[in-house]
């Protein structure tokens, strides 16, 4: 079975930075992109930034310049760095990835997801 467990996320006033990561675990064989969306109450969900398995990432245009996104692939594990960070940024953040595992298929898996608040 595979699991993202996420962990980092939290309140910060604006203009201050969170980190976030999310590691797979379970029977992988491979994992191709990675990724982080998120849901703001009453929106739905969007992709903040993903990276392929190479390490090529994009970002939506609302994060680019302040949101940085990388990959450690001995470790599974995909990471958020977010900076200059508004209130608009108030979101669950989920992390995604595409894993073969012992299901022998590609398949997407989502993490819990983790509240990022940003408020004075």
């Amino acid at each position: 079975q595979v699991q993202l467990v996420e962990s980092g996320g939290g309140l910060v006033q604006p203009g201050g930075s969170l980190s976030l990561s999310c590691a797979a675990s379970g029977s992988i064989f491979k994992i191709n992109g990675m990724g982080w969306y998120r849901q703001a109450p009453g929106k739905e969900r969007e992709l903040v930034a993903g990276i392929t398995n190479t390490g090529s990432p994009n970002y939506a245009d609302s994060v680019k310049g302040r949101f940085t996104i990388s990959r450690d692939n001995a470790k599974n594990t995909v990471y958020l760095q977010m900076n200059s960070l508004k209130p608009e940024d108030t979101a669950v953040y989920y992390c995604n990835a595409r894993i073969f595992a012992a299901s022998m298929v590609w398949s997407d898996y989502w993490g819990q997801g983790t509240q990022v608040t940003v408020s004075s």
